[in-house]
């Protein structure tokens, strides 16, 4: 604690000192009256602005470059007009370019953000932190974002209709849009101001110009936006869209004989609708009734040997959409190593896969779903002129059955139940919106389970309530959270979450917590509180304490790793504001984080520094390094005594050339090793992306790794009146590599590619029991078996640790080798704005091989040798109508 003050001191110390450098105080706003269109027909949206329309109001421009050299004149100008009427708003823009022959026109599918672009930004609600971005590049590309937390969050999967048309010229190129009033949320006032900005890439140059100036010191983007006036008696635009959708769905396999499951070949129709209703012109109700997600990419194979759960992103159009509203971290925070990714809310866990499976005898077989079907799911969101944010979701997952087959007589048992999930989430702005109170409140039901589901929890809730408050131009803040959960269900449930490796009530010697196994309940809290400074000047901090309670559980519709966790961390980082002769950004970090458990056991101290540079020529690296003095850990074992671990250096660094290059490379690698040889590590990426001609672009990242341990966990066995903690020396390599063909027709005609082959081979050695956990040397906490103490038969290990001739116990071998080979290929066409057509490959083969083998031998042996895979064809048709 000593040196987090010390490291608090000097944030504060270096606050007074650069305070008065590169001051964004004097910053004026910006503001842009528009008219609306009367006695006059409205602009033709094909690029060429000649209507007379557009002289109803003057042009707007002088902008300033943004980066690289903040608050210079651009090499090229931009200026732009904006009219509205009853229902649209007409943006025109003019892009000057003094060689029109190099405008860089890359096509890519929608969201592609490829070549020269320009965009406007929309901040209709008013509120300083949403946006509704709308960008169209030189070659009539859409993308659209939806800006949230004042720019830190962006979600591309927002797709709004509206229309865009652009026209290369002599003196550049124009661009002319059509945004629906429809698709902006905006309150009731007679006469309205919005935030606005307008932003253009020049490609060749790698500039970003603005029309409202944006300092690289900001401690925000919408917040800095200037002022769009003259919005006078808007009329409400309920919004109301219905999308109904048919799936046709071809799935081939080898079969397997004598099973009547696996026949080779199923077939399935299947049909839904999604909605969007405008309830207010500021609120909407999302509604999807028995949706497929057949066209979203696999999830990358990936092993962890650590026990904890693995984090995949969520895909599923519905859950991406405005998740940013539902958004809940427990403990985000500038410095990382605080379990960003634990979320109150993690959508992955509606429509999950079964968690239970049927009991079994010998000989039969079971027809097993892969997923559980959500019959429906209604999200109410939006935001008031009022400046509330209000976001509520409701979700019923089916109840699964799997169906037992013996010789032609069948029965079935149901492996998941009906279960009903609610999220509601409220968060109210206030101080000039300089400041929010928020809070957030989930609920888990299931319907009466039987005894093969059991161990699940009956219900689980969760509540939290959150702020931020910004002052002196948002350069400063204070925020936090805290939350709380409550989960009930049978003694079976309970016990199962209290010895899971979130929580882990059994360990040995954790007087701290207790395992009951008679609890029907189990309540926690958790929380995080940081202060920073994020703008106005080179430099930047936070410090902060989060905190996760032993009891603490978020996994039926949340994601968390571990609990009974006490976590402080600092964060002081450095940036340059101008370019030089050899960057034309840089900035330094350093970090630092110590942590405890609840029962006031100091398990890690860490340290980083940090830098990345981007140069002038556009390429980007980055390297950091890590000393770990001081690390314990509570879940090594497994429920076992806290084991000590060896003192650890690391190392990151990576080198990623120009992007807008048609032939673009990276190498990313980092590296572990323990000041012991205990443990070490070491990974390896590189990346090649070439782009031939504009609508075709092929990438490939080959990834290599390899890890050492001689303290991985296999066991803990039960022998007589004493427990083995049954470790051993694990050689893990692993080989992957991620293709990817993006071929672009024209903007509404794509074809995607996605695969991935995967290989990972761990062999163990030296097998080990720990004796002493908490032994300052390696050697000191550890008893290696001898020759004489350990045989194998086939893949069973026998232990007689005091040679009496009689095995103490037994072991299956824990070698293994895990292969795979996934693969998307989707052809897209937006037949008309909003209306998509799907047809999708999917291929997946999956293989244990050999751990002896090299790695390019079971790649060939398992997935290049003709074998059939299974095959997944799937024709989607989507029409959206808008009334």
């Amino acid at each position: 604690m000593n040196i987090s003050s010390l490291t608090t001191s000097v944030l504060l110390l270096s606050h007074v000192v650069f305070y008065a450098q590169d001051s964004t105080k004097s910053l004026i706003k910006k503001t842009y009256t528009t008219e609306f269109i009367k006695d006059m027909p409205p602009p033709v949206v094909d690029g060429i602005l000649e209507e007379n329309t557009w002289s109803l109001v003057p042009w707007e421009g002088a902008f300033v470059e943004q980066r690289p050299d903040e608050n210079t004149a651009p090499d090229h100008q931009t200026k732009f007009k904006i009219l509205y009427d009853k229902n649209f708003l007409y943006v025109g823009i003019r892009c000057y370019d003094s060689e029109p022959d190099k405008i860089e026109k890359r096509l890519s599918r929608r969201d592609g953000f490829e070549g020269d672009w320009i965009a406007i930004f929309i901040d209709s609600y008013f509120d300083k932190r949403t946006a509704f971005g709308f960008l169209v590049t030189a070659a009539g590309v859409k993308a659209d974002i939806f800006e949230s937390n004042n720019g830190d969050n962006e979600d591309e999967s927002w797709n709004p209709i509206w229309h865009t048309k652009t026209q290369i010229d002599s003196e550049g190129w124009t661009a002319e849009m059509k945004i629906p009033l429809s698709q902006l949320k905006f309150g009731k006032s007679k006469e309205q101001t919005w935030g606005l900005q307008v932003m253009r890439r020049l490609f060749r140059e790698e500039e970003r110009s603005v029309w409202q100036r944006l300092p690289q010191d900001t401690p925000g983007f919408v917040s800095e936006f200037g002022l769009l006036q003259g919005l006078i008696d808007l009329e409400p635009q309920k919004q109301l869209e219905i999308q109904p959708y048919a799936i046709s769905k071809l799935e081939t396999y080898d079969a397997e004989q004598g099973n009547p499951f696996l026949t080779g070949q199923d077939e399935k129709f299947t049909g839904g609708l999604d909605a969007k209703i405008g309830i207010t012109n500021d609120l909407t109700l999302d509604l999807t009734i028995n949706p497929d997600f057949g066209q979203v990419e696999a999830d990358p194979s990936a092993i962890a040997l650590d026990g904890f759960q693995i984090f995949f992103e969520e895909k599923r159009p519905f859950f991406v959409e405005n998740k940013n509203i539902f958004n809940y971290q427990v403990s985000r925070s500038q410095a990382g190593n605080t379990f960003g990714f634990d979320n109150v809310f993690y959508s992955r866990r509606i429509g999950r896969s079964p968690q239970g499976f049927p009991e079994t005898e010998e000989g039969e077989f079971v027809d097993q779903p892969n997923n559980t079907a959500i019959l429906g799911a209604a999200k109410f969101s939006g935001k008031t002129k009022d400046g509330w944010s209000i976001g509520v979701m409701e979700s019923t997952t089916a109840r699964k059955y799997a169906t037992i087959d013996n010789n032609g007589q069948r029965r079935r048992e149901i492996v998941e139940p009906l279960t009903n999930y609610f999220i509601g989430r409220l968060q109210k702005d206030f101080n000039d919106r300089n400041s929010y109170l928020g809070s957030i409140f989930t609920a888990t039901n299931r319907e009466d389970l039987n005894q093969n589901l059991n161990f699940l929890h009956k219900s689980a809730y969760t509540g939290g309530f959150d702020f931020k408050h910004q002052w002196n131009q948002r350069d400063w803040y204070l925020a936090g959270n805290i939350i709380w959960s409550h989960v009930r269900g049978d003694t079976t449930a309970i016990r199962k979450t209290q010895e899971s490796i979130t929580h882990l009530f059994q360990r040995v010697g954790a007087d701290h917590i207790n395992l009951d196994p008679n609890s029907t309940s189990m309540s926690g809290t958790g929380g995080n509180l940081q202060l920073g400074k994020v703008g106005n000047g080179h430099w930047k901090f936070e410090t902060g304490f989060t905190w996760r309670s032993p009891e603490l559980e978020l996994n039926d519709v949340g994601f968390q790793r571990q609990a009974d966790d006490l976590r402080h961390y600092n964060w002081i980082g450095y940036q340059s504001l101008k370019p030089d002769k050899s960057f034309r950004k840089i900035g330094i970090n350093y970090n630092h984080w110590s942590v405890w458990d609840f029962g006031g056991n100091h398990n890690n101290l860490q340290f980083n520094t940090n830098s990345w540079q981007n140069w002038k020529n556009n390429w980007f690296t980055n390297i950091g390094f890590n000393y770990t003095p001081v690390q314990y850990s509570n879940f090594a074992l497994r429920g076992g005594p806290r084991l000590r671990l060896s003192p650890e250096i690391s190392f990151y660094n990576g080198v990623e050339t120009d992007s807008r290059k048609k032939l673009q490379l990276s190498l990313f690698h980092n590296g572990s090793k323990a000041l012991d040889n205990s443990n070490k590590s070491y990974e390896i990426e590189f990346g090649l992306s070439y782009q031939p001609f504009n609508a075709l672009r092929i990438s490939a990242f080959p990834e290599y790794s390899t890890s050492n341990n001689k303290l991985q966990y296999i066991d803990n066995i039960d022998a007589g009146n004493t427990t083995t903690y049954l470790n051993g020396s694990v050689n893990q390599k692993t080989l992957s590599m991620s293709l990817r063909l993006n071929y672009t027709i024209n903007p509404n005609l794509s074809i995607q590619y996605w695969g991935q082959p995967f290989i990972s081979n761990g062999r163990y050695s030296d097998f080990k029991e720990v004796t002493d956990p908490l032994a300052k040397s390696f050697n000191s906490r550890i008893w290696t078996y001898q020759t004489n103490q350990i045989t194998r038969i086939e893949d069973l290990y026998s232990v007689d640790a005091n040679l009496d001739g009689t095995a103490d116990f037994t072991f299956e071998n824990p070698d293994f080798s895990v292969i795979q080979f996934r693969s998307n290929l989707v052809l897209r066409w937006e037949y008309i704005p909003g209306s998509e057509v799907f047809l999708v490959w999917s291929q997946d083969v999956s293989h244990s091989g050999d751990p002896q083998s090299p790695l390019f031998n079971g790649l060939k042996d398992n997935i290049f040798n003709g074998e059939k895979p299974k095959n997944i064809f799937l024709l989607k048709v989507t029409y959206r109508f808008v009334l």
